[in-house]
């Protein structure tokens, strides 16, 4: 489907009409930002401000849009959304796009099913992170590749990208690639993956550990994962719109296969800033989320400024300029979509992409921090 000529937004309102408004402001200092003067909670429609308003340069912020408008140094980006404070000041979007398209999360995904696994553990329907992942299934049969390794995989192992199999994405005959063609038998296919590490001892980017979770789900709630998640996580914050791949079976593709729309992906940003916590209701465990953006997995320098792995959360580096040593955590997804949540700067930043190659796809963490972070003015 061809779209329309590339559409700008800032706020609720087209930029044309915001830029001198924008520039009127610059000329004044910003004002402090207190606790009581954040935005009230975005359930129904997100409260609109300015970046100078809530205390960032918005001259900074205007560059990289320019920057993303024009293509060449960072190229099919299709949505910058920036919230601080709770108040949404900076909404464009790019190459026809707009606040109403349900946009492919990819990996980003993941991010949302560690949530709902907390909350699973929360109700009681699964004992703990520890528990064993082939006690899920009993009566499964043709589960191949069966060792005490295999035996001893827990949920913790598949959050952290720990399981020990074989499973890997690199390239199209990989076991990822295999699963995608596969029309059922996904649970079957995961779990019958030959070991090749004692799980919790190696990191390797494994969707297929997350596609998995939608069994584990199902196995304990009688409900597939996105009909669980609908209900517990996405009703409480007024995420009504949303799709998934899913399939034959009814299992959603954990690992990549949620389609949300900009703003729906801010609001989880935002309740995982708040610590799980929407309004008066704790949606997500407190501890859950703290335990979600530990560093489980710890990189080394040569992969700055990703400095660790979580509960399928990536751990980035806090902010070099700032004051604060709090970690920047991050939801990631191929083609460059991204949730960064930053709680130095009580900020959540999210972009939609559709880039066609990996240094493309990564340039939006560089311009988190050359022109994002540097933005905060207080």
């Amino acid at each position: 489907m061809s779209r329309s000529p590339s559409r700008r937004r800032f706020g609720s309102l087209s930029i044309g009409c915001v830029l001198p408004l924008l520039a009127a402001a610059l000329a004044s200092d910003p004002p402090v930002i207190e606790e009581e003067q954040k935005a009230p909670w975005p359930t129904g429609e997100w409260s609109i401000s300015t970046p100078v308003e809530q205390g960032l340069d918005g001259d900074r912020l205007t560059e990289l849009a320019g920057l993303i408008r024009a293509g060449e140094e960072f190229p099919d980006l299709h949505g910058l959304l920036v919230v601080r404070h709770g108040y949404l000041v900076v909404e464009e979007y790019f190459d026809g796009y707009d606040a109403d398209d349900l946009h492919m999360l990819q990996s980003v995904s993941k991010s949302f099913t560690s949530a709902v696994m907390g909350i699973a553990i929360e109700q009681k329907k699964i004992k703990s992170v520890d528990e064993r992942v082939l006690d899920f299934f009993p009566d499964l049969e043709g589960i191949e590749n069966i060792d005490d390794r295999k035996r001893a995989m827990t949920i913790e192992d598949l959050l952290t990208m720990r399981s020990g199999t074989d499973y890997h994405e690199r390239g199209p005959d990989s076991p990822h690639f295999q699963l995608n063609a596969l029309e059922r038998g996904w649970t079957e296919f995961i779990l019958s993956r030959p070991m090749v590490r004692e799980p919790g001892t190696h990191f390797q980017y494994d969707s297929g550990g997350v596609i998995l979770m939608s069994s584990l789900i199902k196995a304990r709630t009688g409900e597939h994962a996105d009909a669980f998640m609908a209900e517990h996580l996405f009703k409480p914050p007024g995420i009504e719109r949303h799709r998934w791949f899913r399939n034959r079976e009814g299992h959603p593709h954990l690992g990549g296969g949620l389609h949300l729309t900009p703003r729906d992906m801010a609001r989880f940003g935002l309740l995982y800033l708040r610590k799980g916590k929407w309004e008066d209701e704790q949606i997500v465990p407190r501890k859950w989320v703290e335990a979600s953006i530990k560093r489980h997995v710890e990189f080394g320098p040569e992969v700055r400024p990703t400095v660790g792995y979580g509960y399928l959360w990536w751990i980035l580096q806090p902010d070099p300029d700032g004051e604060g040593k709090e970690d920047i955590y991050a939801a990631m997804g191929f083609r460059a979509q991204y949730i960064f949540i930053i709680p130095e700067h009580d900020m959540v930043v999210v972009i939609t992409g559709g880039t066609h190659n990996g240094a493309d796809q990564n340039k939006p963490i560089g311009f988190l921090y050359s022109h994002i972070l540097p933005a905060v003015k207080d």
